[in-house]
């Protein structure tokens, strides 16, 4: 999370951007913004690197916060019972005085660096480096410059000082208490905020949706609050009564159930809203609809899972989820995407009502999924313009279908008569025909297209054809933040020969070992392995939960750090979901997660994950923040992610090193979390220094009053 800026008075001269410090007992009160620990951790560690205690003054403010005085102007605001005027907006200023020391500062640094420059050239190379990559490549660099050991690697990391190690005789910083963020952040989701967008003035083209992609906020920006909930917030219903309804007070946004009265999406009565299962273009129930679309394909009994073999599905535009609520009771789970705040908050009553879900869009980068990850695509009167840019986003959607997979398509375009929509209908038709997509059945309002098993149909087109296929070099399972690619994308070798995915029909596939384990080299054994060691290690998580959990109190599920997902696997007897994520240094192994059947996404827990506050009721955290801490970036900025997206009572499980729980027990007062179990790790196996700690939030509500200080008598 992060700190919000104050925006000063305009001066003639920039200035860099200031934090400013909560006054005495105002933490917790409702103010805005903040002075982050990280920033004190950070005068820590370098005094022991024998740095100087004014280091951070030399450092840019976008990599360090700086450490201002208090501003005078506080007391008469805060006497009067408001929040400070000061503390609405994240943008300072320095005085003169600062102003003429940072310079000063910053010209000893750029002279020491030149000298070190001339004295160490070899180290440089070529002799070719700026001040900032010291800083961009962190300890490495630091040690380079001698402030640190010389030693080989293993040596230096050894001794490598961590935020998670408490040295002897430091004294220990534990933080009383989080300032709550303002009430009409409730609903926060930092890197899909239409205000940063604002504030940063960034030029974005809204004809190509990049408005509703991710842009996080930098260091500065970011809020170091805790999110609020709603006022009258209550706790979830439980699962399967959540599918048909929720408490209006936890979403507290109506315009849908008039919007779409018609349409059967949603329906207000008293304190709930009730959702009857309809949608645009299936108004008298999913249902009804998934059975027709699993009989236009002639599976059996109108079955749409096709005896297992039909098993993920990606619905574009899933409004509130309704199609892949009711597609659950056929053992099919369902990726419901839709971009935030299109029809006010859908994804959010998606998750509320414990449906799987993510906060995503078509638009110029790829969806953070696999490639050949789905057996079926859906769109039902999404409103997503398929022919734009040489049609690049039915492309995406040809990159995610498994061999033989299904696009399902309602919407006017398929059926209507008039002159636009046939006009779209034939240049869409022979889109897809280039494709090497075919009709697998047209009826009624609906058209199914089916995908071609193998590279065949490619390798027949005449030479020119658009869209061409994707270089040899471009890697379909690379999507963080990659761009989309207007290229068809060939199949491997290996599913060219076989003529399809290879996978076993649901649910066997869910243990048995997937074909592109080979494309990891990770053996059927080591496989094997690891789904024995999560069967073993979640039925101790359980065991630990059990006494602390009612029936049916977890539903919505994320493992932050899924690696095959197998801690996902041993949940399958559980009336519950999990989000698989996978970090985006290891994003390839999510292909295997899909083709056992489950969902997930790639993700950098650098950054705020795309999802609305109060979302899950578990997060597995194993050895992530052990991961993050490696990549420079902060712990606390991770707790106060993972309390945003953690519904209040839900419950985390920390698995990683001693050092790193008790680095995390400072912070549970803060955060208003409690341990309520605690365990070793396998002492025969090689994380036999990891621990298991469980702890709960606890559910809390916002007075949003403020501290009165009283001037002296």
């Amino acid at each position: 999370m992060g700190k919000l800026t104050i925006r000063a008075k305009k001066k003639k001269k920039k200035t860099l951007p200031t934090l400013i410090p909560f006054p005495d007992g105002a933490a917790g009160q409702g103010y805005v913004g903040g002075y982050s620990p990280a920033s004190r951790y950070l005068e820590k560690l370098g005094e022991r690197r024998g740095l100087s205690a004014g280091y951070l003054d030399q450092i840019p403010a976008a990599t360090a916060p700086p450490r201002p005085p208090l501003p005078a102007s506080w007391s008469g605001d805060v006497e009067k019972g408001r929040a400070p005027s000061s503390t609405i907006k994240m943008r300072g200023r320095m005085d003169g005085n600062q102003n003429k020391r940072l310079v000063t500062s910053l010209c000893i640094v750029v002279i020491f660096l030149g000298f070190l420059f001339l004295y160490n050239n070899g180290f440089f190379g070529s002799g070719e480096v700026s001040g900032a990559s010291a800083f961009e490549y962190g300890t490495k660099s630091i040690r380079s410059f001698g402030w640190g050991s010389d030693e080989s690697s293993e040596s230096a990391s050894k001794q490598e000082l961590s935020v998670f190690v408490q040295e002897e005789g430091e004294s220990m910083i534990i933080p009383r208490s989080y300032p709550v963020c303002d009430d009409r952040h409730s609903e926060l989701i930092p890197c899909l905020d239409r205000n940063l967008i604002t504030q940063m003035r960034l030029k974005l083209d809204l004809s190509l949706m990049e408005h509703y992609e991710r842009h996080c906020p930098l260091p500065d920006r970011r809020f170091n609050c805790l999110i609020p909930p709603p006022q009258g917030y209550k706790v979830p219903i439980k699962w399967p009564k959540s599918r048909d309804e929720v408490w209006q007070a936890n979403i507290p946004h109506t315009h849908l159930a008039h919007e779409k009265s018609d349409q059967n999406w949603m329906v207000v009565k008293g304190d709930k809203i009730e959702f009857p299962g309809g949608g645009t273009h299936f108004h008298y129930g999913a249902d009804k609809y998934i059975a027709s679309l699993a009989n236009m394909l002639n599976f059996t009994n109108d079955n749409l899972s096709n005896e297992g073999n039909l098993r993920t599905v990606l619905d574009v535009g899933c409004g509130v989820a309704s199609f892949g609520g009711y597609l659950l009771s056929s053992d099919i789970i369902a990726m419901s995407l839709a971009p935030n705040d299109v029809h006010q908050n859908q994804i959010q009553f998606a998750l509320e009502r414990g449906i799987p879900a993510y906060l995503g869009v078509l638009g110029t980068k790829r969806l953070p999924y696999p490639s050949r990850s789905f057996e079926l695509a859906h769109c039902s009167r999404c409103r997503i313009d398929w022919l734009q840019r040489d049609g690049i986003l039915l492309l995406e959607v040809d990159r995610l279908l498994r061999p033989g997979g299904y696009f399902a398509y309602s919407s006017p375009e398929a059926y209507a008569q008039d002159e636009e929509d046939l006009r779209i209908w034939r240049q869409m038709s022979a889109l897809v025909e280039r494709m090497c997509w075919k009709v697998a059945v047209k009826r009624n309002q609906t058209v199914i297209w089916v995908k071609p098993l193998t590279n065949d149909c490619y390798m027949e087109r005449n030479p020119g054809t658009q869209p061409p296929l994707c270089k040899s070099d471009d890697d379909p399972d690379a999507v963080w933040g990659v761009p989309m690619q207007a290229c068809v994308t060939p199949y491997s070798p290996q599913h060219h020969r076989s003529k399809g995915s290879g996978l076993a029909p649901w649910p066997s596939r869910l243990t048995s070992p997937p074909p592109r384990l080979a494309d990891l080299d990770i053996s059927n054994e080591m496989f094997r392995k690891d789904v024995d060691m999560w069967q073993k290690r979640v039925e101790d998580y359980w065991n630990l939960l059990s006494p602390k959990i009612r029936p049916n109190s977890l539903r919505n599920l994320m493992d932050m750090k899924a690696n095959l997902g197998s801690f996902a696997a041993a949940l399958r007897d559980k009336d519950v979901w999990v989000m698989n994520v996978v970090p985006e240094d290891a994003q390839h192994n999510l292909k295997i997660i899909y083709d056992r059947g489950l969902i997930g996404s790639v993700h950098d827990w650098c950054e705020a994950y795309s999802t609305y506050p109060r979302t899950y009721d578990l997060l597995h955290a194993w050895t992530v923040f052990s991961d993050i801490e490696k990549k420079g970036c902060s712990p606390e900025d991770l707790l106060l992610e993972m309390d945003r997206i953690l519904r209040p009572t839900g419950f985390v499980i920390i698995r990683d090193k001693k050092p790193v729980t008790d680095f995390i027990k400072r912070y549970l007062s803060a955060l208003h979390w409690k341990i309520v179990a605690s365990g070793d790790g396998e002492p025969d196996s090689e994380s036999d220094d990891e621990v298991v700690v469980v702890i709960q939030k606890r559910m809390w509500l916002p007075t949003f009053t403020y501290p009165v200080v009283k001037k002296p008598s």
